[in-house]
């Protein structure tokens, strides 16, 4: 018996090394040695907005340094229409095994609010996986709008015989429900007036057609840099982005925030170590010094917080959007 409780004692480290390499891989993004190893063919990620757009140009610019990390080559495929739920659909109902994946905006939490006759529920359908970018909105004014920051604008708003009207990219956009969300909070009348895009509303806001324009501060800076508008806030809850000097909406009005982002998004059931490696792998290429200089070009703002930080964001937005659109009854007919 003393022989095989010494035998027994003696192996006890080696039956436990196999457990402590996987977690310890767990840890590092890197598979157990001797571990079924994940991935060990493509990935496929679904971005459901056209080619060049937002989504589509940040997973791209992800692309190569997420290859990097996870061994294996990623797929785009631009699956678009109905606002994101035609490749949000595909995603719902692809395995649960990290092979499928999608590629979202704040769309995300937006369109189950606005959107009709969905056959799957993004709430639990799909897991967050990692936030990658951040897409700081600013509202600003056309440049004989009597307001040069948000108490003026406030005033202004509240003295006014007809609504101010307000531009955005579009119905459920983060510039719409920032517009709703502010006239809500300062009890103030807002328009909204619904472009095909940022650089539409920008057009016309320079003709003097509209009073405000709300979208990202990539897209509207040039009015402010060369005096045909007046940046007056930002919608996000702090001071970041290419307008970082302006202040934000949250600064007079608290726990306002409306930001738009890019992340990626599992499938429900997807084991928790294929999620965890495939959230290091965003932050691997977050992590490239290079690759965050391109994407502040592009106007978007690196992001390497944890799944469960990305997850809390959407569960507040959700509560958010929820309020917005039953006070306006905003629908995507």
């Amino acid at each position: 018996m003393p022989g095989r409780r010494g035998l027994l004692a003696g192996l006890a480290p080696l039956l436990a090394a196999p457990r402590l390499a996987v977690a310890q891989g767990e840890l590092s993004g890197e598979p157990a040695p001797g571990a079924q190893a994940w991935p060990n063919r493509p990935i496929r990620v679904i971005a459901p907005y056209s080619p060049g757009g937002q989504s589509d140009t940040v997973i791209r610019m992800l692309q190569a340094r997420m290859q990097e990390f996870l061994g294996q080559p990623i797929v785009i495929e631009n699956r678009t229409g109905a606002g994101g739920t035609i490749g949000a659909g595909i995603v719902a109902q692809a395995p649960p095994d990290g092979y499928t994946l999608l590629f979202e905006s704040f769309s995300f939490v937006v369109v189950p609010f606005i959107a009709k006759g969905l056959h799957f529920n993004y709430e639990t359908a799909f897991v967050p996986v990692a936030q990658a970018v951040a897409l700081p909105y600013v509202l600003i004014v056309r440049r004989d709008f009597p307001a040069r920051d948000l108490a003026g604008f406030v005033a202004a708003a509240k003295a006014a015989p007809s609504p101010v009207t307000y531009g955005t990219p579009g119905i459920g956009t983060p510039g719409h429900l920032a517009g709703a969300l502010l006239a809500s909070r300062a009890g103030i009348r807002l328009e909204h007036v619904p472009y095909r895009g940022g650089q539409d509303a920008a057009r016309d806001l320079v003709a003097g057609q509209i009073d405000a324009a709300i979208s990202t501060a990539n897209t509207l800076r040039p009015l402010v840099q060369d005096g045909r508008a007046h940046g007056i806030a930002l919608t996000s809850a702090e001071r970041r982005g290419s307008m970082a000097e302006l202040p934000t909406i949250a600064e007079t009005y608290p726990g306002f925030d409306i930001t738009s982002w890019n992340g990626l998004f599992a499938v429900a059931g997807t084991p928790e170590p294929i999620l965890r490696r495939l959230e290091a792998a965003v932050h691997h290429a977050n992590a490239d010094p290079e690759l965050r200089r391109r994407l502040a070009l592009t106007g978007n703002d690196a992001v390497t917080e944890s799944s469960a930080d990305f997850a809390a964001r959407i569960r507040r937005e959700r509560e958010v959007v929820r309020r917005i659109v039953q006070e306006t009854g905003i629908r995507i007919e």
